[in-house]
């Protein structure tokens, strides 16, 4: 029997990003839809109308200003999460 995985990712609800970083949160999104589909497309997956695990269609294989905000919405919480607890471990984010 399987071990029920239960997530456990460090919270960060504390973590306050500065205002002026919202345009990397949206490009850093982007890049995350753009390097989920290219491991998609190398695995064999293509675009299709619905999602079928069998046959390897998703109809998120579209470039990230055609997906649903739903879809985008995913992509923004890693970046979030992420960029937040790299600032929780005492990282420093400026632009140069």
């Amino acid at each position: 029997m399987k071990k029920r995985y239960i997530p456990q990712p460090v919270d960060v609800s504390n973590v306050e990003l500065p205002q002026d970083l919202q345009e990397l949160i949206e490009e850093l999104a982007e890049n995350v839809h753009e390097t989920w589909a290219q491991w998609r497309v190398r695995d064999g997956w293509s675009w299709g109308e619905q999602r079928n695990e069998a046959l390897k269609l998703t109809p998120c294989l579209v470039p990230y200003d055609e997906l649903p905000d739903k879809e985008k919405s995913y992509d923004r919480a890693t970046v979030l999460a992420t960029l937040k607890y790299v600032l929780s471990l005492g990282y420093k984010l400026h632009k140069r």
